[in-house]
């Protein structure tokens, strides 16, 4: 056993990159933005935020969320009054929504207090 160890096993390298990049590409599927599948309208010129703001989704169905969790017509007023009334909204429209669905939220959400309320587009 005075054997001398000139080569490097690679193998066990190559073994534990192989299980990294599967739990990379696992856990990377997961953190995608807009996990509700929207069809969004499109529009020549969008604009570009920089901070986090707070998104309602409208799906076609008629379902709404708030952040990506499901929220009722009722329960949009008591999600929404422990944020500050500076934060921004962004209402995230299938583009078959009813126009009405549409303006209620937004109203309800104005009505609130919320001042910077926007529609997010996709970019034709």
């Amino acid at each position: 056993m005075d054997r001398e160890l000139n080569q490097i096993n690679v193998i066990p390298l190559v073994d534990v990159m192989l299980v990294l990049l599967v739990i990379v590409l696992t856990t990377a599927t997961f953190i995608t933005t807009g996990q509700i599948p929207v069809d969004l309208a499109k529009a020549k010129e969008t604009g570009d935020r920089q901070d986090v703001p707070l998104v309602i989704t409208l799906t076609a169905d008629g379902g709404l969320f708030m952040n990506d969790q499901p929220v009722s017509q009722e329960g949009l007023k008591t999600i929404l009054a422990p944020h500050p009334r500076e934060a921004s909204v962004v209402v995230r429209a299938d583009r078959v929504t009813l126009l009405e669905r549409f303006v209620q939220v937004v109203d309800e959400v104005r009505g609130l207090g919320f001042r910077q309320v926007s529609l997010e587009v996709v970019r034709s």
